[in-house]
């Protein structure tokens, strides 16, 4: 526990010094950020995926969920058509931005401490979770992603692998990704009727395609009396003109707190 997390009356201080921090990075970083925005796709489609908009959640109002999507449309917005030329790096918070009332964000579901509350902005997480997915499915190079340590609801209608997820808090907890390699990539996202929907494309094939699952799904009851789940994320490289495995990858680990009934026996 951090001592804000103690003592909450410090927390406006820590997000501050921590917003702070993140600034002066981004300034003196060197990093050459991604900002171009093209007006066209690129030729090749790498990776898309469609996540469901509105899910029945327990304990969470479904107005929360359909304010969501007024706040991930406009999100989605902010990243949608986004090009990440070699050597560019992409940071989820520097291009969407600051999610104000202002700016048109309303209250959607935000997490707390595992637990669903009304946050200005909120539910734009999907966003990042939906581009974290296309990028494991790219030579790009994962910099920076932070997950949830709560897993706060159980696996009902879940399509990706438990553990894949990003947490964004913004300006200092952020997705973000460099292209190290000499292929262009490009970012479609946009709000469908029923999905937010997303595509990676790039300006040529890519040698390589990408699968990504979860392996050793774990619940475990501590000393403490708390239920965790882990898992491993694995990625496996397959050769496009063959279709054979080439290599393989520990991407993560997942450990956090489950916040409702394990729905398997604990192991």
């Amino acid at each position: 526990m951090t001592p804000s997390q103690r003592l909450p009356w410090l927390r406006p201080a820590a997000v501050l010094a921590h917003r702070t921090r993140r600034r002066v990075q981004w300034l003196t970083s060197g990093a050459d950020w991604a900002a171009y925005r093209s007006p066209t796709d690129l030729p090749v489609r790498v990776h898309r995926h469609g996540s469901l908009l509105l899910r029945q959640l327990e304990g969470v109002e479904m107005v929360l969920q359909h304010n969501k999507v007024v706040n991930l449309r406009l999100a989605a917005g902010r990243v949608d058509r986004l090009v990440i030329r070699p050597g560019e790096t992409f940071s989820f918070n520097k291009v969407v931005g600051s999610c104000t009332r202002r700016k048109g964000y309303i209250e959607g579901m935000r997490l707390s401490d595992g637990t669903a509350v009304p946050g200005v902005g909120g539910g734009i997480c999907q966003l990042a979770n939906l581009l974290h997915w296309m990028i494991l499915h790219s030579p790009l190079t994962v910099v920076e992603r932070s997950e949830h340590s709560f897993d706060p609801f159980p696996d009902n209608g879940r399509v990706l692998p438990w553990g894949v997820g990003c947490t964004i808090v913004y300006n200092y907890v952020d997705l973000v990704v460099r292209n190290d390699t000499a292929t262009t990539f490009q970012l479609r996202t946009w709000v469908g009727r029923r999905h937010l929907h997303g595509e990676l494309r790039t300006d040529r094939e890519l040698p390589v395609s990408y699968s990504v699952e979860a392996r050793g799904e774990r619940f475990e009851v501590g000393e403490d009396g708390l239920v965790r789940r882990s898992n491993e994320i694995w990625r496996t490289v397959i050769d496009r003109r063959t279709g054979v495995p080439v290599a393989e990858e520990l991407v993560r680990r997942n450990r956090a707190i489950v916040k409702y009934a394990a729905p398997i026996p604990f192991s």
